[in-house]
């Protein structure tokens, strides 16, 4: 599969089921509704000898108990810890399924849905599939429905996550974020995949099933929306009642673990846990060539970064004696000079964290420009890369080439290649590869002089500087606009008592041609008496 493009598989062929699944549903309190969420589950149409269900008691008061309507393999386990990640985390503890399926204590599954996520994991081993949950507002039966649909609808979807499937063709047209598709009502995931990624973060107040959505995205997961995969969900979620306060308090914290939000790291120079990209650069190889790649890799206008210099540094004894002779100086140079700086890691191992989305392998003796990871960055979202490979120079030896690697695309690589394949051929069918001139990006094997933010500093206040000019000017035409209207105001009232002064006068010359043929008519009729009186009897 490229990318997210899950269509590649049919999951519509005839299944012979072979993998078991483990449903782990946390709970706290509310008995009547597991009763229900088990007696759905018992009713699944996938086969009951694969299946096992692991009900996890949070702490509830009194202790949740096993309904005598429930699957067969169903046991309960304590969880002390209170919080949702400590439950699903204890259920996974003890799960043995070939996938794990998460599923809230307040959803219940329409008799084919486990069926319905099973067909995709025998389709694929890396896949991530997530069913359709509709929220009903009816009472809470005593029993569980015979037919589910016709009791609890009508019933609203869960609209973000439709809304999210159509606008992006099903996810298969969204390659950069469709780990969000990860909620933990009724998800379910291959358990390799869980074994790579990891538990659920405990430390998270919020937002726990998103941020175990990426790292699963970095560990090469393909997410799968499965309308046929129905669920009710007795009542809204906590989301749905108060979606503001929640947004608010689990941005706080994704933002350090899900560098994908672009739009939660908005601050121009501070550092994240989960770094957006990390470059890593060969701290033996001097002092001199070692210092202008790493400046100038921290001076640039990607300030979300790390740079990860690799050196025996657990071995450096430093010669207090006569430190110039000293045959590791440069070591020694590099290591005091970056040991105090928070964006630079001294490492003996190459050792970067699965969750961060890219790495750059930059070569010694080349140094990178002010925009030059910034746009290899670009041109690698744009285009759903999954390496950059940049030329900057070839030698006997062979090509001399930096490499922008897009972790979650080696991950899917590594999952899929063929014994023998090369890893950047996986990697180019899965997600794409390509090559670009180095000289064209920006790269130079000549130290000069750093501009970074200072550049940005100063483009920033001339910016500045131009938009306050631009405000005058706005201001002053604004002001002309107002004069203007004035101006037009006064001709208009001028216009009005002219047309007013215009009908007196129309008014006033039409009484006076009245006057005038009146004064005719009177002229003439005098005349023709006088004319009479004149004439012989």
């Amino acid at each position: 599969m490229r990318g997210n493009d899950y269509r590649v598989l049919d999951p519509r062929e005839s299944l012979t089921p072979t993998l078991t699944v483990s449903v782990v549903i946390p709970a706290f309190g509310g008995q009547d509704k597991l009763d229900l969420v088990l007696a759905g589950l018992a009713r699944q149409t996938y086969p009951a000898a694969l299946t096992e269900v692991i009900v996890v008691d949070n702490g509830s008061t009194p202790p949740l108990r096993l309904p005598a309507t429930r699957p067969a393999g169903t046991r309960l386990v304590v969880c002390a810890r209170p919080g949702r990640p400590s439950a699903r985390n204890a259920g996974l503890a003890e799960a043995t399924g070939d996938v794990i399926h998460w599923l809230d204590s307040d959803v219940i599954l329409t008799p084919g849905a486990i069926e319905a996520h099973m067909r995709w994991h025998h389709a694929a081993p890396y896949l991530v599939v997530t069913g359709y949950i509709r929220f009903t507002g009816a009472e809470v039966p005593a029993e569980l429905p015979a037919d589910l649909e016709k009791h609890f609808e009508p019933a609203e979807p869960h609209a973000w996550i439709v809304d999210l499937v159509e606008r992006t063709d099903g996810l298969t047209g969204n390659p950069q974020r469709p780990f969000s598709l990860h909620v933990g009502g009724a998800t379910s995931v291959n358990a390799r995949l869980v074994a790579a990624a990891g538990p659920m973060d405990e430390e998270l107040i919020l937002g726990q099933d998103t941020e175990m959505g990426y790292r699963l995205a970095q560990a090469g997961a393909v997410f799968v929306p499965e309308p046929a995969a129905r669920a009710y969900h007795l009542g809204p979620t906590m989301r749905m009642r108060d979606k503001q306060p929640i947004d608010r308090v689990s941005h706080a914290f994704v933002a350090d673990r899900i560098p994908a939000y672009r739009w939660l790291r908005g601050h121009p120079g501070r550092q994240w846990k989960v770094p957006y990209v990390v470059v890593v650069v060969d701290g033996t190889a001097g002092y001199d060539v070692v210092r202008p790649a790493v400046d100038a890799l921290l001076a640039g206008t990607v300030p979300d970064i790390s740079v990860l210099v690799t050196g025996p540094w657990d071995t450096l004894d430093r010669d207090r004696r006569a430190p110039l002779r000293d045959p590791d100086l440069d070591l020694v140079l590099v290591h005091g000079h970056y040991l105090h700086e928070g964006r630079v890691h001294l490492s003996v191992a190459e050792t970067v964290d699965p969750a961060v989305p890219f790495v750059l392998r930059l070569p010694p003796g080349w140094i990178p420009g002010e925009d030059t990871l910034a746009r290899l960055l670009e041109l690698a979202r744009d285009e759903g890369l999954g390496l950059v490979n940049v030329l900057l120079g070839e030698s006997p030896e062979g090509v001399v080439a930096a490499r922008l690697e897009r972790v979650s695309a080696f991950a899917r690589a590594r999952l899929v290649v063929a014994p023998g394949e090369d890893s950047d051929d996986a990697v180019d069918t899965v997600s794409g590869v390509s090559w670009v001139e180095g000289e064209t990006y920006g790269f130079t094997a000549e130290p000069a002089p750093l501009v970074g933010r200072r550049a940005a500093y100063r483009a920033r206040t001339e910016a500045q500087a131009e938009a306050a000019l631009l405000a005058k000017e706005a201001e002053r035409l604004r002001a002309q606009v107002a004069k203007w209207k004035d101006e037009a105001g006064r001709w208009r009232r001028s216009a009005v008592e002219l047309r007013r002064d215009v009908g007196t006068l129309r008014r006033q010359l039409a009484a006076a041609n009245r006057a005038q043929r009146s004064l005719r008519g009177l002229v003439t009729t005098t005349m023709k008496r006088a004319l009479r009186k004149r004439q012989p009897g």
